[in-house]
């Protein structure tokens, strides 16, 4: 059975950082992309970063260049994902993603609404102002 497990989030202030997690299991972790994805409230879900399976290329949503970087340590089938400069605009529910290609039909990560990815509960972060 896959499972997938994000951790880090938390109720910060603007300018501050968080460093989101992600371990996977009853998967091949290095055989995934793997993404990150956010929801806010009464907005849909978005891509906000994709990372190939060895981590050499790497997707970033416009309003998240510069302050976020996702990465992978594939020996410890775990996603990474820090966000730095955090803004109230980033406050989501951020979920994680294995998807089997990291760009395809002109989606990262198999993109928001991905019925083949595997998808994780989320972790909750809260910027305020």
């Amino acid at each position: 059975q896959v499972q997938v497990v994000e951790s880090g989030g938390g109720l910060v202030q603007a300018g501050a950082s968080l460093r989101l997690s992600c371990t996977t299991s009853g998967l091949t972790f290095d055989a995934y992309a793997m993404g990150w994805f956010r929801q806010a409230p009464g907005k849909e879900r978005e891509g906000v970063s994709c990372i190939n399976w060895s981590g050499a290329m790497t997707y970033y949503i416009d309003s998240v260049k510069g302050r976020f970087t996702i990465s992978r340590d594939n020996a410890k089938n775990t996603l990474y994902l820090q966000m730095n400069s955090l803004k109230p605009e980033d406050t989501a529910m951020y979920y994680c993603a294995a998807a089997a290609t990291y760009y395809s039909g002109g989606r990262y990560c198999g993109g928001p609404t991905s019925p083949t990815n595997y998808w994780g509960q989320g972790t909750q972060v809260t910027v305020s102002s």
